[in-house]
């Protein structure tokens, strides 16, 4: 696949609709163009102590932040037609639908492409597991800062060049 979006979300806590930092990896052309992280103000507004224990992030990071329909309308035009990809794309697709769904914005159906499903697929019996560290290991990035959006969004979007 040549044009495509990666993008990873971190949530603070059960709720889909708490996402509080968004990574967007843009690729045209087989190549990634442009990297986007942003952190965002979740909504329900409190952070879990298992959320904070996976990527770090707490109240003191994202509480001044924007909330998601400022962050999304930035992130929107420059993923405007592209197929979205992420590594296990139910969850990230739940979470930008229930943001959605929460601040009442209209959601544009983007078609969503899975890295972790296609790692079973391709790799099938040559891999220990299909997480994300794995996979990407696997076709060559060091993802050293798993968590971060914007890392697994880069992560994912290595992976997506070389089997989608």
């Amino acid at each position: 696949m040549k044009n495509f979006a990666a993008i990873d979300f971190e949530t603070a806590n059960s709720n889909p609709s708490s996402v509080c930092s968004v990574g967007v990896v843009v690729v045209r052309d087989g190549a990634i163009v442009e990297r986007i992280y942003r952190l965002i103000r979740p909504e329900p507004e409190w952070y879990s102590f298992w959320n904070t224990r996976v990527h770090g992030l707490t109240m003191a990071d994202t509480g001044n932040e924007p909330v998601f329909p400022h962050v999304w309308s930035e992130i929107a035009p420059k993923i405007a037609g592209l197929p979205l990809v992420a590594h296990n794309s139910p969850f990230d697709e739940g979470c930008l639908r229930a943001a959605h769904r929460v601040y009442g914005m209209d959601y544009p159906d983007y078609a969503f492409l899975c890295t972790c499903r296609a790692s079973r697929r391709v790799f099938a019996q040559t891999l220990t597991d299909h997480k994300l560290h794995t996979v990407a290991a696997h076709c060559g990035f060091d993802l050293t800062n798993h968590h971060y959006a914007l890392a697994d969004a880069e992560a994912c979007a290595e992976i997506a060049i070389k089997i989608l």
